[in-house]
C-alpha cells in the first residue's frame, strides 16, 4: 500500500487503522545492547555497535520483533558523520555506517517475516523501520538532549546544516519514516521541518519531544509551542514524547491534542529514571517496575495516544507486556490467520 505524497497527512492514520487502531514501538536500545554483552563507554553510544558488533543490533531488533514491536527504531540515534568521521573514518565510510543501521533493521525484519509468517497476519499488520535522527546534544555526548542548552552559538542555520546530509542518507536508505526523538527545545524541531521541506524529503517522519516537569520540553520551551512545529510541517505524520517519566506522560497527551491536528500521537516514555550527563549513569529516582509502567498503557491510549513503546531502561519484557495489554483493550483483538511469509508485505507510508 502506497501514498501519494499529497496524503501524507493521513497516511500514519491510515496505517493505525489497518493496524488495528494503534501500533507498538520497540523498547530501550542501549540497554539490551549491554544485556548481549556490549560496551558502549564511547561517545558514539549505542552506534558504537554498528562498528564492532553489527549482530547485537541484529538480536536487540529480533528481540523485539518477538516481543511484539510495530516499529522498530534503527540504531542511529547517537549515529553521526561528524560523529563518524572523528574516530578517523572518512565522509563515505561515515554515510555507509548510517545506511548499515537502516539495512540491519531491514535484515532483522526480514529474518523476523521469515521466521513469523504464519503467526503475525503480515499483510494487515507489516512492521515499519524508523531511521532515528538523535538531536544535537546526543552527538555532543554530554547529556545537553536532556537540558536543550547547547549555548549561544547553535542557531537555526547551525543545525540545519550539522543534521542536513545525515538526514538525507537516512532518508535514502530503505526506512519507511524517519524518528526525530528527544528533541529538546523549538529550535531543533525548527531545524528539522525546514530540513523535510527544503530538501524535499521523501519519506515522512515524526517528532517526539522530552520532557521534565510536564508542561515545557527540557529546554524550556512550551510543549504546546514545540506540537505547533510538528503540526505545521506535512511531512510530519506523528507528534509526541519520548525519554520521559511515565507519571507526567498523561498531561502531555493532553497539551498536544490542544494543538495538534489529525497527527497521531506517539508516546515512548523511559523507566522513569534520570541520566546524569556527567557520570553517564541511570539515576533510580522515580522508577518503575514493568508492572507499574503497564498501569499506565490504558490511559494513554484512552487519552489519545495510538502509537506506544519504551525509551531508555525499559526492556522487551516491557513492549511484550504493552502489546498484550493493548490487544485486549480491543473488541475487535488483531488476526491470527496463517499468512505465508514467501511474500512478506512492507508497509509504505509514501510511493
Amino acid at each position: 500500500m502506497g501514498f501519494a505524497s499529497n496524503k501524507l497527512a493521513s497516511a500514519m492514520s491510515d496505517f493505525l487503522r489497518n493496524n488495528g487502531g494503534y501500533a507498538v514501538i520497540d523498547g530501550g536500545f542501549a540497554t539490551e545492547l549491554e544485556r548481549h554483552g556490549a560496551d558502549l563507554n564511547d561517545p558514539l553510544w549505542s552506534a558504537k555497535c554498528l562498528i564492532d558488533s553489527p549482530h547485537l543490533v541484529r538480536r536487540v531488533h529480533l528481540d523485539y520483533l518477538e516481543a511484539g514491536a510495530d516499529i522498530i527504531i534503527t540504531a542511529s540515534y547517537q549515529a553521526t558523520i561528524q560523529g563518524f568521521m572523528a574516530k578517523g573514518f572518512n565522509k563515505e565510510e561515515s554515510e555507509a555506517l548510517l545506511q548499515k543501521s537502516v539495512q540491519i533493521a531491514r535484515e532483522a525484519r526480514a529474518d523476523y517475516y521469515e521466521n513469523n509468517g504464519n503467526e503475525r497476519n503480515l499483510r494487515n499488520f507489516p512492521v515499519l523501520v524508523a531511521a532515528s535522527v538523535g538531536s544535537y546534544g546526543a552527538y555532543l555526548a554530554d547529556g545537553s538532549e536532556y537540558s536543550g542548552n547547547y549555548g549561544g552559538n547553535v542557531t537555526l542555520e547551525y543545525l540545519k546544516e550539522f543534521h542536513r546530509r545525515r538526514l538525507q542518507v537516512l532518508a535514502g536508505s530503505g526506512a519507511d519514516l524517519i524518528a526525530f526523538e528527544t528533541i529538546p527545545n523549538k529550535l531543533e524541531a525548527q531545524a528539522y521541518a525546514e530540513l523535510l521541506e527544503e530538501d524535499d524529503i521523501k519519506i515522512p517522519a515524526w517528532f517526539s519531544f522530552t520532557s521534565k516537569d510536564g508542561v515545557n520540553v527540557v529546554g524550556g520551551d512550551s510543549i504546546l509551542e514545540c506540537a505547533s512545529v510538528a503540526d505545521s510541517c506535512d511531512k510530519v505524520l506523528a507528534v509526541g514524547i519520548n525519554c520521559t517519566p511515565p507519571r507526567i506522560i498523561h498531561g502531555l497527551i493532553l497539551s498536544i491534542q490542544k494543538v495538534t491536528t489529525n497527527k497521531p500521537i506517539l508516546i515512548y516514555p523511559n523507566s522513569g529514571e534520570t541520566y546524569d550527563g556527567q557520570t553517564k549513569t541511570w539515576i533510580k529516582s522515580t522508577v518503575v517496575s514493568d508492572l507499574d509502567f503497564i498501569s499506565y498503557v490504558n490511559k494513554w491510549h484512552a487519552a489519545g495516544a495510538s502509537l506506544i513503546g519504551g525509551c531508555c531502561r525499559t526492556t522487551p519484557n516491557t513492549i511484550r507486556a504493552i502489546s498484550n495489554n493493548l490487544s485486549k483493550g480491543h473488541d475487535a483483538p488483531r488476526p491470527s490467520g496463517s499468512v505465508t511469509s514467501s511474500h512478506p508485505v512492507i508497509y509504505q507510508l509514501v510511493n
